[in-house]
């Protein structure tokens, strides 16, 4: 199924300024599907340019790798809201959606990068974090990489990105 952004003059062309709306937005939402069920879970983040992906932890169990196993296929949005513009009557923002599979890491060393990328991304002073880390932390959390296939996006004209 193909469609269109019916509003041209918001649509995001420029690759760099999709990219650069995922490394910044403060979470990410995402959309699962398992026996025709729709699930939303907003995780915090963070965004691989060179691969092209997006990293996140959660639990060891629970109703999102319950969804993963069945289908790991997801759409994903990614928001700044710089909010209501008073007496415009409309709201600043830029979005990113995309779509991609989801694959639950097992080796230690992507864990660790993955772990890198979120920390190096939302943390103020990452090096204290990133030190501390341990081989057996890292065992037992549960890390997600989605490979994005496809991203198009939208913003107001007055949000600069």
């Amino acid at each position: 199924m193909s469609f269109h952004l019916r509003r041209k003059d918001k649509e995001i062309t420029d690759v760099a300024d999709l990219k650069k709306i995922l490394k910044s937005s403060a979470y990410v939402t995402l959309a699962f599907s398992m026996d025709n069920q729709p699930y939303l879970a907003s995780l915090s983040h963070g965004y691989d340019e060179a691969q092209n992906c997006l990293f996140f932890h959660c639990a060891q169990e629970g109703k999102k790798l319950q969804y993963l196993r069945s289908n790991n296929t997801i759409w994903g949005q990614a928001l700044i809201d710089k909010g209501y513009a008073q007496g415009k009557c409309t709201h600043l923002y830029a979005s990113v959606h995309f779509s991609g599979r989801v694959t639950i890491l097992d080796d230690l060393e992507e864990k660790l990068d993955a772990i890198k990328c979120m920390i190096n991304r939302l943390d103020k002073n990452p090096e204290l974090l990133i030190a501390g880390l341990s081989s057996e932390r890292l065992k037992s959390t549960t890390i997600g990489r989605i490979d994005i296939d496809c991203m198009t996006g939208k913003k107001s004209k007055e949000v600069t990105i």
